[in-house]
Formats: structure tokens, sequence, C-alpha cells
């Protein structure tokens, strides 16, 4: 087996014990298998829930608070100790590891991206595991449910990982909810995330954690579109985190796709905040999608915001409303009004190299949230 860098993001309510407190013997079996597999000289990440169940109580909280403010200090105190039960276990095999908070600003901001890569990649060099966690004690927007299975999705698209592992309390995906539908069967391998896969993700995880399954379908779609493939498998095997760096029989495996998103159009798909919006004609609409054009204003029927040259707009087939992707514009919204009221309208709006389409999937996984 060749060395691999892998993610592995380990949810809640595979720390925990029943009663939402931190179990530092499945920290300390998660910090053993990852030691093994370091020893084997992969490259690993842990992308790691259970700041809030490991501080809730020190703060004499009798279960797992839902208040915001109440999350956010119980998060301020489980993040050290959290950090310090992975740290000292992994010491013991001479091993370092290394905090790493992280919010959407840090994805969305391309310096910050840049930086955050940068960063991780001389850990990865060093030999160090970095654990990395979203950093709930400032952020409120990023509680929201499915955050650290989005979070590890990003991280492996970042680092261009050659696995996510995303461990839960179930086996997979299934077409049915398995323990209320006696027919349900697993999926053990997803080439394409279509409308079906994510109509058969729909429901919540347990009560201890904050994700989902189409959280988990969301982060495969973030992560095979960036070439990463990714595995949804189970928390409850004595030795999941080993069985999954080496086999991928026991869970659903989700196949990278074969042309991904290098970083730059990682960030336009996924990160980048648009500042308006464009609707185009037919014409227009299958010259950018089956004949990868640029965007020309000639091309254009509607335009909404104010924004500005280099903006990131988004852009809209202009007979459905459907939005077909999203890309930097070479002309601001009063510029593009300006030339459409001329005679013959002449310019270009998106460059085809800044320019990333969007399946009516991603956008339908997008907006779920």
């Amino acid at each position: 087996m060749k060395n691999k860098r892998i993610v592995f993001k380990v949810g809640t309510s595979s720390l925990t014990n029943q009663d939402g407190s931190l179990s530092r013997s499945k920290v300390k079996a998660i910090t053993q298998q990852l030691a093994l597999l370091h020893e084997q000289e992969h490259e690993l990440i842990l992308v790691s829930s259970g700041a809030i169940a490991a501080g809730f109580g020190a703060l004499g909280f009798k279960k797992r608070p839902t208040k915001i403010a109440d999350k956010q200090a119980s998060a301020a105190v489980g993040q050290g100790l959290l950090l310090e039960e992975y740290t000292s276990n992994l010491l013991v095999r001479d091993i370092v590891s290394a905090q790493v908070l992280l919010t959407q600003d840090d994805f969305v901001d391309q310096r910050r991206y840049k930086n955050a890569h940068q960063a991780l990649s001389v850990l990865l060099q060093r030999g160090a595991i970095p654990i990395i966690n979203e950093n709930d004690t400032v952020s409120i927007e990023e509680l929201k449910v499915g955050d650290n299975d989005t979070l590890s999705a990003q991280v492996a698209a970042m680092v261009q990982a050659d696995l996510l592992v995303l461990l839960t309390d179930v086996d997979g995906l299934y077409t049915g909810h398995p323990q209320k539908d006696p027919t349900a069967k697993r999926l053990d391998r997803i080439d394409s995330i279509s409308k079906e896969i994510i109509d058969m993700a729909g429901g919540a995880g347990s009560s201890n954690g904050t994700g989902g399954m189409l959280t988990k379908i969301k982060a495969a779609t973030i992560a095979t579109e960036s070439g990463v493939p990714v595995y949804i498998c189970s928390s409850l095997k004595e030795d999941a985190l080993l069985e999954a760096a080496e086999k991928t029989q026991d869970g659903s495996y989700f196949t990278a796709q074969d042309k991904f998103l290098r970083n730059q159009k990682q960030w336009l798909a996924f990160y980048a905040p648009s500042q308006g919006s464009v609707w185009l004609d037919q014409g227009a609409v299958k010259a950018v999608k089956e004949e990868g054009k640029s965007i020309l204003v000639s091309g254009v029927v509607k335009v909404e915001g104010a924004f500005s040259f280099f903006d990131i707009i988004t852009v809209h087939d202009g007979e459905t409303g459907q939005v077909i992707g999203k890309g930097r514009t070479r002309l601001g919204a009063a510029a593009i009004k300006d030339l459409l009221h001329g005679q013959k309208p002449k310019g270009i709006v998106i460059h085809r190299d800044d320019w990333i389409t969007i399946t009516p999937e991603v956008e339908l996984l997008f907006t779920e949230f």
C-alpha cells in the first residue's frame, strides 16, 4: 500500500459517552490508530468535533447546551481539553500534533486560504499531525449543522488529499433509513452525486452530533469535485481508521471526478461570495455550457446588483432562472448596462479562464444550508 495523505473527520457521536461528555477511551483509541498509520509514513490530518462535549461539564452544565453563547463558552474550555487528550496520547509515540482553528473566512479570503494551505503543508512535511476544528468560540454561522463535515472536505480539497474518511455512527449511505426500513440497502460505491443520492441522504444524525447524512453528501460533493475520493464508514469498529486507510469495502465509497477542480476553481465554486448576477439568452447559455466559450455582453439579458470590475458574480439561464455558474467579471454592472444600450454591444463579461460551471445538483446541495 502506497503512502497516502489522508484526512479523517471524526464526529461528536464518535467521541462521546452516552451522556454527551467526552470519552477519553474513544479519543485514545483514535490516537493509537493515527500513530500506527503515522509510523507507516502516511500524512495525516484529523478534523475533530468534540470541543463542546469536552467543555460543557467543566462549566457546570448537566447536558450539552443548546444556546449559542453556552456552546461558545463550552467550546472555549473544551478546545484546550480536547487537544490535551490528543497531544498527550500522541506524544507517548513521539508524534507531534498541532492545533489549527479555522473558520469559513479562511476559505473565502484568497490570501488567508493560501496562508492556511502553506501552514498545513509545512506541518505535514515536518511529520506533524494537524488537528483541526472550527473556531467555535468566535463563530456563530459555523455552529450550524454539518460544520466539520464541510470543513473536512474543504481541508481535504485544499491539501489535495488522497482520501477523505468521514467516520460516523452509521456505516455508509443507505437507500432508506436502515433503522426504520428493513429493505434499505447500503450503497457501496457512488460514481456521481445525483438528485436521487441527495434525496436518499435526508435525515438527521444522533442527538449528540450536529451532522446528518445530508451534510456528508455535501462534503463528498466538495471533495470529489476537487479530485478527492470520500469514504463514509462506521466509527464503531475497533480499528475503523486503520481499515479505512487500507480498504474501502465496509462503507460507502465516492469516487473522485476525473476532471476535478484545481484550487482556483474550487474557490470560485464553493467559497467565493457573489456580488451580483447576470442572466443570459439561450445562445449564450449554450456557448458557455457546451462550447466552453467566454460570456459576452451581447448574450446578457438582465443585470442585478451593483457589482464592480473583478467582482465574483452568479450567472443564470435567462429562460429558466437556473444558476449555471459563477465567475470573475471584467465589467462592472453599470458598464454592462451602458454597453447593452448601444447598437452593437461588445465586450467580455467573464472570460472562460475565470469561470466555473455549477451543476443543478451542486446548486441544490448548497442552497440547502
